[in-house]
């Protein structure tokens, strides 16, 4: 392998310990296309140089599922997300059905980095009638997902809230708060959050029913919404409450300012009426005025 490969076999650890070279990088054993990528992706930190790698990876059948997402991956990070897309568009059908799900959360932050909000909310429907039909997860009831290295459980209704809430925040996105808010709705029915919670609340506000808003927002508050660990679901809360606060206030001030601009010009018009009576002239004032000059001069 090119870069020094000579340098790779062994690594010390602090104590004295030896370890293989690819377990301290992360990078697969072997001289594959596939591990030649990962090597430029992750120790030569050369991006462009890894997508080239990895396209000669998938035309190569070397452990496509696992080359089509991180080349993606990669091509995100580059702002080529379009090409991404279509990269896996065109080749997912040489993927495995295990790699499927995989790929299509790729996609979907793809879609969410294009702006291409109804492919991610045709995408997001299609995950949730997979859920439905019993199919997502390959027919088990969780799988194990990995977050900053991690790895944990998944239940199906725990995957379930989580698209749905994708879902809500796409249909704001789109300025669609009544789909967003039943999304939402639905979402708390299956596993009440406090973010999610907050998302609702702005839909209301959006949609100008203050009153639902703002008892969604101090179930936050009040700790009848779990969630509550995260403060920054509490300090979102506060935040929506006071400009809900706002505009109501300044709702109330247009109000009454509309309500006060119409008294004074009805009790203007009053006070024109009555003083321009049938049994006075009904020119103006000012043409009184000109008549009266007029009639002196003649005399």
């Amino acid at each position: 392998m090119q870069g020094g490969g000579g340098n790779r076999k062994m690594s010390s650890r602090k104590g004295g310990n030896k370890d293989p070279f690819h377990v301290i990088h992360k990078v697969p054993s072997g001289d594959s296309p596939y591990v030649r990528a990962k090597y430029a992706q992750l120790v030569l930190k050369d991006p462009e140089g890894a997508i080239v790698l990895f396209w000669k990876a998938i035309n190569a059948g070397d452990r496509v599922d696992s080359a089509l997402k991180d080349m993606a991956v990669v091509m995100k990070q580059q702002e080529r997300a379009e090409e991404a897309i279509e990269a896996i568009k065109s080749f997912r059908n040489r993927c495995s059905r295990q790699a499927q799900e995989s790929l299509d959360n790729v996609l979907i932050d793809l879609y969410k980095k294009c702006g291409r909000l109804d492919e991610q909310i045709d995408l997001l429907k299609q995950k949730l009638r997979l859920i439905y039909q019993g199919e997502a997860f390959n027919g088990k009831p969780t799988k194990t997902a990995r977050s900053h290295g991690r790895k944990f459980q998944v239940s199906i209704k725990q995957e379930t809230s989580r698209i749905l809430g994708n879902l809500g925040w796409t249909y704001m996105q789109q300025m669609n708060y009544l789909a967003a808010e039943v999304v939402y709705r639905k979402a708390q029915l299956i596993e009440p959050d406090a973010n999610k919670a907050c998302n609702l609340g702005l839909c209301l506000i959006k949609q100008g029913r203050y009153d639902e808003a703002r008892f969604v927002l101090e179930d936050v508050l009040q700790c009848r919404i779990t969630g509550l660990e995260d403060s920054k679901s509490r300090s979102r809360a506060e935040e929506l409450l006071h400009e809900l606060e706002s505009l109501q206030s300044a709702e109330f001030l247009s109000t009454q300012l509309g309500q006060n601009l119409e008294e004074i010009f009805t009790e203007g018009l009053d006070q024109i009426l009555s003083d321009w009576t049938p049994f006075r002239s009904k020119r103006l004032p000012i043409f009184e005025e000109i008549s009266q000059f007029r009639d002196q001069i003649a005399c």
